[in-house]
């Protein structure tokens, strides 16, 4: 498989600047992601901070999980934004 067809691609390179998504938007994630890596109450009280990505890491089946600069914990791809 090269690289244009594997399923492991951030849409947040390290680097890169991005925003996390408004408290509406991560209070509803928290209420009804039901599977790995839930945010945390911790997590929803940086909604709308500017971050930068650090790393990336990817769970089962090529979804991305975002470490930030200063946001605690994993961070979903739907959670954050292009800055």
């Amino acid at each position: 498989m090269d690289k244009e067809e594997t399923p492991y691609r951030e849409k947040f390179p390290a680097g890169s600047k991005v925003r996390i998504k408004d408290k509406s938007k991560l209070e509803d994630f928290r209420r009804t992601w039901k599977f790995h890596n839930p945010i945390s109450a911790e997590q929803i009280g940086y909604a709308g901070n500017q971050d930068s990505v650090v790393g990336v890491a990817f769970y089962h089946g090529g979804e991305a999980l975002y470490e930030l600069e200063n946001a605690p914990g994993k961070w979903h791809e739907q959670l954050l934004e292009s800055a």
